[in-house]
């Protein structure tokens, strides 16, 4: 199911937490009705403290403020902002919560993997940036430079349906926990105080909070929301990435954290390489776990052979999610390119076909392909030792291994 192109957007890039944040707390002091919020990561320190004061302050004065948290992303609350939110009305949740047996039990790999904030009905923010300094990396510690990433700052109509998802997961996990409880009237309750919410607040909308206006941006553009869940919406963003790139002409330009394209993917970009356009990757260069690393290695030989170029990203951690397809088509999200986020999480993702705002994507992209990029190199890889590439096709097989057991093949 593909979502419909709709016009009357205003859309501002902003990147990593140190620009994201600010706009967030900005709009949540702002805020009169409702904060719904939804993140993998929340670090509860250094940068990332502003918006957990920003929610307590909302809360306080009377604004009915929602956060979920993913259990895995976010295992632990801590105790101190556990009973602040509880002091101040902040509601809070644990999205899938492991357990005595983990991530042992495949069904639990459905994270919650979207980072989305609605403000008041009328304003939204999307993308990759989780709620966590971007100095901070909760696998490779420190960072002596800023983690790239991208988030949009949303008005106009898909703010809407954005609320609409964001409530209608609330009050799943809400029913869940009450019928685990055997509370069947609490579930209903749920339900029905969820949908009549909803209503109250869509029917309330008032002008978007505004702010400081830095990155690029567009105003009238059309855009749409594309879902990734486990119901109605399982291949939404993959299927529009194989639309765009099929009907590219000129170029392709994707910066993504980890990137382990399918076999649907792999052959759609191979494709527009052959019709003679430019094919260019920029992706994360930091070692950081074992399959997200050695696992890609076999895809980039196979694509490095076929003509596409592959950039690591040098000075820092990246954790990008975006596109651009022939400064016609353009997306920021949350969606890796990778078996975890096209089959098994939860993710969200903006398109647009806005050309100003694909163009100045496309440069800014460009810009870090030629100043911070490390071009990936086919000769290197193909003299790299053998047990070197032996680690390479064992985390590509484990990988494939794992999924087979959820029921998916990549």
């Amino acid at each position: 199911m593909s979502a419909r192109m709709q016009r009357g957007h205003h859309l501002r890039l902003l990147e990593g937490a140190t620009e994201l944040i600010p706009a967030m707390v900005h709009a949540i002091d702002r805020a009169q009705r409702l904060v719904h919020v939804e993140t993998y990561i929340f670090s509860f320190a250094n940068a990332a403290l502003r918006v957990a004061e920003a929610l307590e302050r909302a809360a306080r004065r009377g604004v009915s403020v929602r956060l979920m948290v993913d259990a895995v992303g976010t295992p632990h609350v801590p105790a101190q902002w556990r009973r602040r939110f509880d002091e101040a009305g902040v509601q809070w949740r644990s999205f899938r919560p492991l357990g005595r047996l983990g991530l042992l039990i495949p069904s639990r790999w459905r994270r919650l993997h979207r980072k989305l904030c609605v403000v008041d009905g009328v304003l939204g923010f999307c993308g990759g940036v989780n709620l966590i300094d971007d100095h901070d990396d909760v696998v490779l510690g420190r960072l002596p430079r800023p983690r790239l990433d991208f988030a949009l700052q949303v008005s106009g109509p898909l703010v809407a349906e954005m609320l609409e998802q964001m409530e209608l997961l609330w009050w799943r996990v809400e029913a869940l926990h009450a019928v685990t409880q055997r509370d069947l009237r609490q579930a209903w309750c749920a339900l029905r105080e969820s949908v009549a919410g909803l209503d109250d607040l869509l029917r309330g909308q008032s002008a978007a909070p505004s702010g400081a206006e830095r990155r690029p941006e567009a105003r009238g553009a059309a855009a749409a929301l594309l879902w990734r869940d486990n119901l109605r919406h399982r291949h939404d963003i993959e299927r529009a990435y194989l639309r765009a790139i099929g009907r590219a002409r000129q170029q392709v330009v994707i910066a993504n954290a980890y990137f382990i394209p399918g076999r649907r993917l792999r052959r759609a970009l191979l494709a527009a390489v052959q019709r003679g356009v430019r094919v260019r990757l920029l992706i994360q260069g930091k070692y950081e776990r074992f399959l997200q690393y050695h696992a890609p290695r076999p895809v980039h030989q196979a694509l490095l052979a076929a003509g596409v170029e592959i950039y690591e990203y040098a000075p820092s951690a990246l954790h990008a999610k975006v596109a651009v397809v022939d400064d016609r088509w353009a997306t920021v999200g949350s969606s890796n390119l990778d078996p975890i986020s096209l089959l098994l999480a939860r993710e969200a993702n903006v398109v647009t076909t806005d050309r100003g705002f694909a163009l100045a994507l496309r440069r800014r992209l460009e810009q870090l392909l030629q100043e911070q990029g490390a071009a990936l190199d086919l000769a290197t890889l193909r003299s790299r030792p053998w047990h070197a590439k032996l680690r390479d096709w064992m985390a590509l097989a484990l990988m494939r291994a794992v999924l087979f057991l959820t029921g998916h093949r990549y």
